[in-house]
């Protein structure tokens, strides 16, 4: 079997693979979707398990995937969920598969995705206070991420990462206290600039909390030195804090774009290949699949798409426009 690789016109190999599971969310975070939610995908346009599991083969066996990550919207509400991490682990045991998750309802289902062979975790959360998640996410369940954190990390889910946005006026002066209580309890913390993904198209680059602000409110508190070990294609910037040996990441998705070594590929719940998170085109291996194609098909029609990716997100350019699809639509 011969194995070609996910090259762009810019010499960049996909090997990590994003695979949107459903746009559903349990959450209403208000910097991602309104209160009312969005009207969601069609049951029959979305990707069955088997569906799911065939292309990721494709992606390993063919195009070099080797890391999997599923995410949503919110991955755990996916029934065949544990049935898929398990299919896909052991089609390819040494394939990294990992989870981005709200944790809602990880309480039940972390044991079970361990020993489906699921790797680790990584969990949106924003605050450590019980007003401010419910102020952000319009739900109160920190109790019950918090739970879910506790499960997966008695389950072996580690290293468990904690994926955090801060919001002006809302929780960017609680960035010391969240990294205290990481490290207090082990996990690893990263910082995201807020993005232009949101559903009701209101980002607004002046409102964002830039990297440069996060290590301002952080150097208050803490000792922050540049990690030994190298970057590579992490988004993260790590820095140890105060000697180690944790560490907190900075993910400066728009001020400090890391495009040039992107080594990701996306693929939505319903079987569209995204070559960019910012990306306005897709290609649909859905349509393909469902009408025959074989393995080789499918797989000439991903290399097609990933030649059409351009050097950068171009955030920054007066020509941009936000993708159409929310970050709920086409998975992180």
């Amino acid at each position: 079997m011969t194995t070609r690789a996910l090259e762009d016109r810019y010499g960049r190999v996909a090997t990590d693979l994003r695979v949107s599971l459903t746009d559903r969310c349990n959450l209403r975070c208000n910097y991602c979707m309104p209160a009312e939610g969005l009207d969601w995908l069609p049951t029959e346009q979305v990707l069955t398990d088997d569906e799911v599991v065939r292309l990721v083969r494709i992606g390993v066996d063919l195009l070099g995937i080797r890391e999997v990550r599923f995410t949503g919207g919110e991955p755990l509400i996916r029934r065949g969920l544990t049935g898929i991490v398990a299919q896909v682990k052991e089609d390819a045991p040494n394939v990294e598969v990992s989870l981005t998750t709200n944790a809602l309802g990880l309480s039940r289902t972390a044991q079970a995705l361990a020993d489906a062979g699921l790797d680790r975790i990584n969990v949106s959360l924003d605050t450590v206070r019980r007003d401010t998640f419910a102020e952000i996410t319009r739900r109160d369940r920190l109790h019950d991420v918090i739970a879910g954190l506790e499960a997966a990390g008695a389950a072996g889910l580690d290293p468990i990462k904690i994926n955090a946005v801060l919001l002006r006026g809302s929780n960017d002066d609680q960035a010391p206290e969240l990294l205290r209580w990481c490290l207090e309890h082990g996990y690893q913390l990263r910082f995201i600039e807020q993005m232009p993904l949101d559903a009701q198209h209101r980002w607004n680059r002046e409102e964002m909390i830039t990297a440069d602000e996060i290590f301002t409110r952080l150097d208050a508190e803490f000792d922050l030195a540049p990690a030994a070990e190298p970057r590579g294609s992490a988004p993260a910037e790590l820095f140890t804090v105060d000697g180690g040996p944790g560490t907190v990441g900075v993910i400066a998705s728009v001020t400090r774009p890391f495009c040039g070594d992107c080594d990701r590929v996306r693929l939505t719940a319903d079987g569209q290949v995204r070559n960019c998170l910012f990306a306005r085109e897709e290609s649909d291996l859905r349509a393909a699949l469902r009408s025959g194609a074989s393995d080789e098909e499918l797989a000439d029609r991903w290399i097609i798409a990933m030649r059409g990716k351009r050097a950068g997100h171009g955030i920054d350019d007066p020509t941009f426009l936000q993708p159409d699809r929310p970050m709920s639509a086409i998975g992180g």
